[in-house]
């Protein structure tokens, strides 16, 4: 018989989270072990990779292990569990999305590379503002953030290469490079409003007769 049939009745999860909730660590493996495998599939729908959903699974379990307290012993804990799972499933969805709109429109690592010597004189001195502000807002970063984001987006590294590199678990990589993401997007914004500030006002040019 399954673990998660209704055999496992409500007074049976009411102990082993009351259990959770003193600090058994058993009680809480024996949750994860019995609901991984549902938390996962409903992880792997949103990022459709096996990888990014361990670490997605990872999370959510963890936010469930907090939110324990707030569970309802009269309702039913699976029901919940998915419950709560999904809703912080879209939400990692619409902050990956929303993270990687902002980057796109904002970062541009090819700005990094040298300026091609066929560009015309305005775009060369356009892509050299956009390198300068750049650089500017990377040495913003600290320093941990800084190298995760140059590794993955302007050496273009796999998280796996970062990991060996760095001697860290691939998790905590890439926790750095969207955290790095979001405070370059951070940066730039600011640079760019303290720009807009400081430049003159733009007027109609007056020609000087000779």
């Amino acid at each position: 018989m399954s673990a998660d049939a209704p055999s496992a009745d409500s007074q049976s999860i009411d102990r082993i989270i009351q259990r959770c909730l003193v600090g058994d660590q058993a009680a809480w493996e024996s949750i994860v072990r019995l609901h991984w495998r549902k938390v996962f599939n409903i992880a792997y729908k949103f990022v459709g990779k096996h990888d990014e959903a361990e670490d997605l699974t990872q999370d959510v379990f963890l936010k469930i292990f907090k939110s324990l307290n707030t569970f309802d012993r009269r309702a039913n804990f699976q029901t919940w569990l998915i419950s709560v799972s999904r809703n912080l499933c879209i939400d990692h969805y619409r902050s990956v999305r929303k993270e990687r709109e902002t980057i796109n429109r904002d970062i541009d690592p090819n700005d990094l590379s040298p300026i091609a010597r066929t560009a015309s004189p305005h775009a060369a001195l356009e892509q050299s503002d956009r390198v300068a502000l750049l650089r500017v807002a990377l040495d913003k970063l600290a320093p941990t953030l800084r190298t995760a984001v140059m590794m993955r987006d302007i050496q273009e590294m796999t998280y796996q290469e970062i990991a060996d590199r760095l001697r860290l678990p691939e998790g905590t990589v890439k926790s750095r490079i969207n955290r790095g993401r979001t405070e370059l997007a951070r940066q730039i914004q600011k640079l760019r409003a303290q720009q807009d500030e400081i430049a003159p006002p733009k007027g109609p040019t007056t020609g000087v007769a000779g």
